[in-house]
């Protein structure tokens, strides 16, 4: 499929992040674009207080019952990712929506003109595009796992559609300057992640992660792509020089070829055996 993430959100940037085949065709989807937000992850003005959000997704239990006029049995049978729930093994991991409770979540917030026969097509995308934001932090969080042997764990999250981040208003001021390097849309959907760190035995530091999502234009075939601009929020001091140390590591073969240095290749190491 010509779905991937990539730490640059411009959709004229090629990336070797592209995957392939992982999820079902998305075309029956008649056009659909990406709804402004996922309507999983945030409770909306006609929530009552009879509902009862969950602190740890800021969403109420969703129902897995059809709705009245609904014509195509959607499935029930959530999934489970492949995300550690929570600071204990025990906990297991996180589950995505059925594609019943993701069409239930659409027309509580007002989205009931979605077909209902792309609502399967949208959960794998959903779904598709959270595994991405994992891998993605889980790189971020690479040398403090290799540190203390232990992976990170996802506590929960929230959804902010509606709150740009600076980082995506600064790429779309310079998408006037620069158009060739920075693409102008804004992101269709925003999510903040709280990522359990454990420092060591069962010391766990929670950071915030942000993550934007952006639509790209089609690929190739004339498939849909999207961008995950994934990164932890500036909340300290700590996570500012993670962020300067990892833009470092990225901008270092740059700067060395730059600088006329040479990159020594395994056939280098070869030749001198």
């Amino acid at each position: 499929m010509g779905f991937f993430w990539s730490s640059t959100p411009n959709p004229n940037t090629t990336t070797n992040n592209n995957i392939k085949n992982d999820i079902p065709h998305p075309m029956n989807m008649s056009g659909l674009t990406p709804p402004p937000g996922c309507p999983m992850h945030k409770a909306d003005d006609t929530t009552t207080i009879d509902d009862k959000l969950n602190p740890l997704t800021n969403m109420p239990e969703l129902s897995i019952q059809k709705q009245p006029g609904q014509t195509i049995d959607l499935p029930t049978e959530r999934t489970s990712s492949t995300i550690p729930r929570g600071d204990s093994p025990d906990a297991g991991v996180w589950e995505y929506p059925s594609p019943q409770q993701m069409f239930n979540a659409m027309v509580r917030k007002g989205k009931g003109d979605v077909p209902e026969d792309a609502v399967e097509s949208m959960v794998n995308i959903h779904n598709f595009l959270n595994e991405g934001a994992w891998e993605e932090i889980k790189e971020w969080e690479k040398p403090y796992t290799e540190e203390t042997g232990k992976q990170p764990r996802l506590l929960k999250f929230t959804g902010r559609p509606d709150a740009i981040s600076p980082r995506a208003r600064m790429y779309n001021y310079l998408s006037y300057i620069f158009p060739e390097k920075f693409g102008s849309e804004l992101p269709f959907d925003r999510h903040d992640w709280t990522v359990l760190r454990n420092n060591g035995g069962d010391d766990w530091k929670q950071v915030r992660y942000v993550i934007d999502y952006y639509s790209g234009e089609d690929d190739p075939f004339g498939l849909p792509s999207f961008f995950l601009d994934v990164r932890p929020g500036l909340d300290n001091l700590d996570n500012a020089i993670q962020r300067f140390n990892h833009w470092r590591n990225e901008m270092k073969p740059t700067w060395d070829k730059a600088m006329g240095k040479e990159t020594k290749t395994n056939d280098d190491d070869d030749d001198e055996y």
